[in-house]
């Protein structure tokens, strides 16, 4: 008789039902009451996508300011300018276009800003909303970035807690035999991108529950996202193309033999 292997499978639901969010709401319990009124229950194991936008009007990150002044006040350093889009270093160490400075679904003459801490943004979610149900939950934090190398957009882990940032798979052996040497897989960033597919801007639905990765939910919060930012001594690609030429250092040494027509 053949062994049957199980085939791995996760869900992803959209929670609605969370209205606009003011400073100082209790964000766990807004979830947690638009859960339960759509009929869904949090389980040991589920994670919690959370867009950082909602986070940060909780915590007070709405002000009223330029885009422009605010992109300024958020960047430690710009990469990249091309037209209108700038790319620029915020003091989390993210590269991302405006300093994920964003004027949409908020009032006239005011921006929202990234929030202060996403990792701890994600602990203190984490905790109050494993206070109310008991569950052993992962939450991630999320914002829209661009890749340098694809076109358009996808939802990234700007945050963290109670969930693998990522999954080594080096030394592990592929099904020919071969050992992995480079393969980490980000699974953060990945959960981040399936919550947006049934959560966004349009439909005004700021929270996804994924449920089926139980092995990736850890007791403790864990690094946080901010393991996956990429330390200066490892980035290829630090400087933009306008920053090469008056970076560049010589290293060109010459001798006086003559050279080889």
């Amino acid at each position: 008789m053949t062994e049957q292997t199980s085939v791995p499978q996760i869900s992803v639901s959209g929670i609605p039902g969370i209205p606009e969010i003011s400073p100082g709401d209790d964000l766990g319990a807004m979830i947690s009451d638009a859960l339960a009124a759509g009929g869904l229950d949090l389980r040991d194991g589920d994670i919690l996508v959370v867009t950082s936008k909602v986070i940060s009007k909780a915590e007070g990150r709405t002000v009223t300011a330029s885009r422009e002044d605010a992109i300024a006040a958020e960047t430690v350093r710009v990469v990249a300018r091309r037209g209108e889009t700038t790319i620029v270093q915020t003091r989390h160490g993210f590269v991302m276009a405006a300093a994920g400075v964003d004027a949409s679904n908020t009032a006239p003459g005011t921006v929202v800003l990234l929030p202060v801490d996403p990792d701890e943004s994600a602990r203190r979610l984490r905790k109050a909303l494993r206070t109310r149900t008991g569950m052993r939950l992962g939450v991630i934090v999320t914002d829209t970035m661009g890749r340098a190398w694809r076109a358009g957009q996808t939802d990234t882990a700007v945050g963290a807690a109670g969930v693998l940032p990522a999954r080594d798979h080096r030394g592990e052996a592929d099904a020919f035999g071969n050992t992995l040497e480079v393969t980490i897989a980000a699974v953060a960033d990945e959960i981040a991108a399936a919550g947006d597919l049934v959560k966004g801007k349009a439909l005004q639905i700021p929270v996804a529950l994924v449920r089926g990765l139980d092995a990736l939910v850890t007791d403790e919060d864990g690094p946080g996202a901010r393991a996956l930012v990429r330390n200066s001594a490892e980035d290829m690609f630090r400087l933009g193309a306008a920053d090469v030429i008056p970076a560049r250092r010589t290293v060109r040494s010459f001798t006086s033999e003559p050279v080889n027509l």
